[in-house]
């Protein structure tokens, strides 16, 4: 059985779903949650000329405390939804990356998780190829089993 579950959050309706069905998978095998939130670096915009900081954007260090203070939040959350679930052992860990995919896989790998449980938008066609899917991106390169739900 799986014993130590990863599951990505992006505070969208279908990963939470993913952590209460990684939540049941957890009770059944009293098993523990990592739950994981990543984080775009930060960027600044350039122009051709010059690099001009527009008065309504955050600087490097607001950034940083804006999205762990929302990280914070989707813990929160999803820790509410494993109790619902079934009274799971919980915890977050965010991570800076432009890459999720990489960085679930990376922290799984790091976290020595069994199973990766995450959600799937099902976008296709265009809309696939533009946005990326990250889920797929997991699925084709990771070693550690991945469940997908949608």
């Amino acid at each position: 059985m799986f014993r130590h579950i990863l599951v990505p959050v992006d505070d969208s309706t279908l990963s939470f779903k993913a952590v209460t069905y990684a939540a049941k998978m957890a009770k059944a095998s009293k098993g523990r949650i990592t739950v994981l939130h990543v984080i775009p670096p930060f960027t600044t915009p350039m122009y051709a000329d010059a690099f001009v900081m527009p008065a309504d954007m955050l600087s490097p260090e607001e950034y940083t405390k804006e999205t762990l203070r929302f990280a914070q939040k989707l813990f929160a959350k999803a820790h509410k939804a494993t109790l619902r679930a079934g009274r799971v052992t919980s915890h977050g860990v965010s991570v800076v990356d432009d890459q999720p995919w990489r960085a679930i896989i990376k922290t799984a790998r790091k976290r020595r998780c069994d199973v990766i449980v995450m959600a799937s938008h099902g976008r296709r066609g265009v809309a696939a190829v533009v946005l990326g899917s990250q889920t797929t991106k997991v699925l084709t390169h990771s070693k550690i089993p991945v469940l997908v739900c949608r």
